[in-house]
């Protein structure tokens, strides 16, 4: 078959869940139970085990990893022919649509603050009795930039409107369909491909282990391999040990 396929970063998870259900099954707990052996450890060693267990169901991962690739590129490609390109003909943002946008805004609020302006200004010399031919004209322009105002921002009113409802009209659009990802041939692949995985590659490593560790002798066998080694104290009872004695007088 070749070399086997490395199992991918997000198909971890689903190997987790995979190593959780097998764990949490009754046979493996039984297990757990007569070997003393802690869930956490065994769940290490399960994952550690990664390479070795998804060996097992190489085929089936390989045949859901080609359908996965193979959905994405059609995927892809049919976003490609939808979307429209950055630059060239199309219906592209124009040159200037940003300007117009700011005009479309600043001209009612600049006519609105003008019109107030011009209109106490002219009522005030009205008011006051002086120019009064000035006075008319500022109180005429003063109206005149009022109704621009009013204008203004009708149209404004108006073409937000209308881009709003464009927008709206492209985001439903642009919603997509049912994805090549979630067609039943690949979520087929996906079930069967836990299956292989949980029957032919977790369980039976687990099994083994488990095996091993419930073995009469086993846990010490295990225990020497992680153990210090024994300390030998002196042997005192080798021949011709006969302990400390004092030393013998010295003779004059």
């Amino acid at each position: 078959m070749g070399r086997p396929s490395r199992l991918g970063d997000e198909d971890r998870s689903d190997y987790a869940s995979v190593l959780d259900e097998v764990i949490a099954s009754s046979e493996i707990r039984r297990l757990l139970e007569l070997s003393g052996t802690p869930v956490d450890r065994l769940r290490v060693r399960g994952l550690a085990a990664v390479a070795r267990t998804t060996a097992a169901a190489e085929a089936e991962y390989r045949r859901y990893t080609a359908l996965r690739l193979r959905a994405r590129g059609a995927q892809g490609g049919r976003r490609g022919d939808g979307a429209a390109p950055l630059s060239g003909p199309g219906d592209q943002e124009r040159p200037g649509a940003g300007v117009l946008a700011v005009l479309g805004v600043l001209t009612p609020v600049l006519a609105a603050v003008a019109a107030a302006t011009f209109l106490l200004l002219g009522y005030g010399l009205r008011l006051a009795g002086a120019l009064s031919a000035l006075a008319d004209t500022l109180v005429g322009v003063g109206w005149f930039s009022l109704a621009v105002a009013a204008a203004t921002a009708l149209v404004s009113a108006v073409a937000l409107y209308r881009t709003a409802a464009k927008q709206s009209a492209a985001d439903a659009v642009a919603v997509p369909g049912p994805s090549a990802a979630d067609s039943p041939a690949l979520a087929q692949a996906r079930q069967l491909w836990l299956v292989a995985l949980r029957d032919r590659g977790i369980r039976p490593f687990l099994l083994q282990e488990l095996a091993g560790a419930a073995a009469p002798g086993a846990g010490e066998g295990r225990g020497s391999r992680f153990s210090s080694p024994a300390f030998a104290g002196p042997d005192y009872a080798r021949p011709g040990f006969e302990g400390s004695a004092p030393p013998a007088p010295r003779r004059p």
